[in-house]
């Protein structure tokens, strides 16, 4: 009998900030940009400004050049004007509100059952954990549509497969009457397991024009936090990834906080694992630094797992203290199989997916690829969602040739951190243990690092030591598809002091966040950066870039560029930022970089995320995600309904489709 004792879980699906490192906050090295801008009188100021189509931020005074555009040559001509829409305003309402002159069809909800054999979606919440196993996830995040020609390299825009991530649950309303209490009942625990991870979706348009799901196609297919994966890279073996479920440290089971994504050039999808160390709990004093440095819980997991009442070793795996291991059961390594990017091969159901541990263990909130070049290394970019925490890049060791390109150029390469200079310069700093740099780094900061493995494991450590910069909770990035620059979300940090205050970061509580952006140099491992957009009320200000009613925002988190070069940003407010703020629901909002254009074209529900983001070919088909509608609703009381208009049906994540009605491109 299940012990009834009040109990709670926690929904928010944010790990606590776990550096506490002595490196600077991003506020101290921009507030030291302010006073060294000397730089900017010479060449390489006009340089800086011409790469960012504008003066670097804060830098308006008369000793400072005006802000360059950014030269025309690199921009090819439009053939089509763009944001000709009418911003729409913001919104409370439940349902997606979009421009007019589109439409916005809701699409592949939680609880859609991928194959015929399988029950429907039950209002009341009843579906067991076998049901769910076979159904759409909950809590839709990243997503990527693969055209179904050239695996996904073709032009197809009317059949493909639709990729999108799961990033956590509701149990108030993925179970009929909520959680039932501790020790967690066995069912409930694989219902939300499942839940969890990927959905492969084969969708193809019908008569009509409107995409459907392909009941029952062989290439739909579910990956969640039980499918058995391998690890790949460095860390494949090494001591500190074995487990009872695999003695030799190759192999893993699931996927947990998917949040953000990305997609390879040679066709294959990109998971992040984001906030997964809240799944798991080690009660050791002290905790291996594999474990404390990235927040398990010292007394519980965040859905307390570990005490599903039937024992089962797929569940008790979340309970990785030493106290609970014996001669047949040891998960001490348990947490650490899991922060990784895991490859997907969408167009074989039968295919493994891939843990590439070379591409570093934190909380990944996504990961873009720079535009490849043949007989070039590969290169990408995925931030830390955490607050003070990095963002990364990767270069891999092989160069790219598009005939033999495949998840091998993810095993073997470099993972660097950034470092953000006081003079609008940056640096790539290497996590490689045979750089003598990085060694000296570690040995004057008294840390060692036994194997590169050991490095990538704790990566998080590894750029402490290296004295990478902290930022405001990096989260998704974006590359120009014309001139590379790079842009990425800091959604926010409230942990701000007022001693932190600059004129780039004025607010000590930094609760509505700020876009960042670079452009590599052609010099090994240095860029240069600026600040595209600060976020917030009507009236803030980024250089000339002046916030209205039609584009202000907090938040900014989901971030992509679309082939025509437009930029799009969706928000991730809190609940208390949608329901006392001035911003209304979350949003996403359109921008062109090069004019500095920015408008609202979507709403989403009530209390909803909106979050993933992929088009057609042909761009005329945008796929939008709406993440966690209803999240403040009890298992009786529902705050949102979406995506039905019943107002006795529980609200439930899903897609949305959003076309333009004169059959036109998105976006203009």
């Amino acid at each position: 009998m299940s012990d009834l004792r009040p109990f709670e879980i926690d929904n928010s699906g944010i790990d606590p900030q776990t550096n506490f490192s002595a490196n600077p906050e991003f506020s101290e090295v921009l507030a030291a940009n302010l006073q060294r801008r000397s730089f900017l009188k010479g060449t390489l100021g006009t340089a800086v400004a011409t790469v960012f189509g504008g003066g670097l931020l804060g830098c308006n005074s008369s000793t400072t050049p005006a802000p360059v555009p950014l030269p025309e040559a690199v921009l090819p001509a439009p053939v089509q004007t763009f944001l000709n829409f009418k911003a729409i305003a913001t919104s409370r309402l439940d349902t997606v509100v979009v421009p007019e002159g589109y439409s916005a069809r809701p699409f592949l909800p939680m609880g859609t059952p991928l194959t015929g054999s399988y029950p429907a979606y039950r209002i009341d919440g009843t579906n067991s954990g076998a049901d769910m196993e076979q159904q759409v996830g909950a809590h839709h995040d990243g997503m990527h549509f693969f055209p179904l020609d050239a695996r996904g390299e073709g032009k197809n825009s009317n059949e493909g497969l639709l990729v999108f991530n799961h990033e956590y649950i509701d149990a108030n309303v993925l179970h009929q009457n909520g959680p039932t209490g501790l020790p967690r009942p066995t069912d409930e625990v694989r219902k939300e397991v499942a839940a969890h991870g990927v959905t492969v979706a084969h969708i193809k348009k019908d008569a009509t024009g409107q995409f459907q799901l392909v009941q029952g196609s062989p290439l739909n297919r579910r990956i969640t936090g039980a499918t058995p994966m391998d690890i790949a890279g460095p860390a494949r073996g090494h001591a500190k990834m074995v487990t009872k479920y695999s003695t030799d440290g190759t192999r893993t089971r699931g996927t947990l906080n998917n949040c953000g994504n990305g997609y390879t050039p040679w066709g294959t999808y990109l998971t992040a694992e984001e906030n997964w160390a809240g799944y798991f709990m080690n009660s050791d004093v002290p905790q291996p630094r594999e474990h404390k440095r990235y927040g398990v819980g010292t007394k519980n997991g965040r859905y307390y797992w570990e005490t599903a009442d039937s024992g089962a070793d797929q569940y008790q795996r979340f309970n990785a203290s030493t106290i609970a291991t014996d001669a047949d059961r040891d998960y001490r390594n348990e947490p650490n199989t899991f922060g990784w990017i895991v490859e997907i091969d969408p167009f074989n159901p039968d295919s493994v997916p891939q843990k590439r541990t070379a591409l570093g263990r934190f909380g990944h909130e996504g990961v873009v690829f720079a535009p490849v070049v043949e007989g070039q290394p590969v290169v990408f970019y995925s931030g830390d969602d955490s607050t003070f925490e990095y963002i990364y890049k990767y270069v891999s060791k092989a160069p790219y040739f598009k005939a033999t390109a495949g998840g091998h150029l993810l095993n073997e390469g470099t993972l660097y951190v950034a470092r953000f200079n006081d003079d609008g310069s940056g640096e790539w700093l290497a996590l490689d243990i045979n750089s003598e740099h990085f060694r000296a780094k570690a040995l004057a900061a008294n840390v060692e690092f036994s194997s590169q493995a050991d490095v990538l494991i704790n990566t998080r450590l590894a750029a402490d030591v290296v004295g990478a910069t902290k930022m405001d909770r990096p989260e998704w990035g974006a590359v120009h598809p014309q001139t590379g620059e790079v842009y990425f979300t800091l959604t926010n940090n409230t942990s701000r002091t007022a001693a932190q205050i600059n004129k780039a970061n004025p607010r000590a509580n930094n609760a509505t966040g700020h876009i960042i952006r670079w452009r590599e140099r052609t010099a090994a491992n240095s860029f240069d950066w600026d600040i595209f957009l600060l976020a917030g009320d009507v009236g803030t200000a980024t250089g000339d870039l002046k916030l209205t009613a039609d584009n202000h925002l907090a938040s900014p988190d989901g971030l992509a560029f679309d082939k025509n070069g437009l930029l799009w940003i969706q928000t991730d407010m809190s609940g208390s930022q949608q329901n006392s703020g001035p911003y209304g629901n979350n949003q996403m909002l359109v921008a062109d970089p090069k004019t500095k254009q920015i408008k609202r074209f979507l709403v989403g529900p009530v209390d909803c995320e909106v979050t993933g983001i992929s088009f057609t070919p042909d761009m005329k088909t945008m796929f939008v995600n709406i993440q966690h509608p209803g999240d403040r609703s009890t298992p009786t009381q529902f705050t949102s309904n979406w995506p039905s208009d019943d107002k006795t049906q529980r609200p439930r994540s899903g897609t949305v489709i959003v076309t333009k009605n004169d059959g036109g491109l998105i976006g203009s």
